[in-house]
């Protein structure tokens, strides 16, 4: 059975019994049409925090910084992280390149990883829990904390 343009999926229903307190108000809403591309706003570029995974496309890392990205966001869901940036680089000056930017409001982006400097690739462990001390430093990450 395929999906109608009017159904809605069931999982992202307002659950009914939750405080309605942290609800925006009607007034607070805009009008969408979600077939009229002409009423769709599109997302904020400067939300925060958020992670830039730059690498280089050359040596075709693409698989690698888009795993890391998922991984990411595994870890540490919507609101902890509001979005990740995947960023192909293909200049002579950017060959090997593998960096992990944060980026938190009010502050410079602050580098969490690079590939050259630290001598290769980050084990998601040590990624998550440089990110977490930036983010959430009281979140336990499991198994990646031990």
């Amino acid at each position: 059975m395929s999906a109608g343009p009017t159904d809605v999926c069931l999982d992202c229903q307002p659950d009914k019994s939750q405080d309605t307190a942290n609800t925006l108000p009607p007034t607070a809403t805009i009008a969408q049409n979600a077939l009229d591309p002409n009423t769709f706003i599109p997302p904020s570029t400067s939300s925060a925090p958020s992670i830039t995974i730059e690498f280089c496309d050359r040596c075709r890392w693409l698989h690698r910084a888009t795993w890391v990205s998922t991984e990411l966001f595994l870890t540490f869901p919507t609101p902890a992280i509001k979005s990740i940036t995947v960023m192909p680089l293909n200049a002579e000056d950017t060959g090997g390149r593998f960096r992990v930017w944060l980026y938190l409001d009010g502050q410079p982006p602050i580098l969490v990883w690079d590939r050259k400097v630290e001598g290769g690739f980050p084990e998601l462990k040590v990624l998550k829990q440089r990110i977490r001390d930036h983010i959430q430093p009281g979140k336990s990450l499991g198994h990646s904390d031990k």
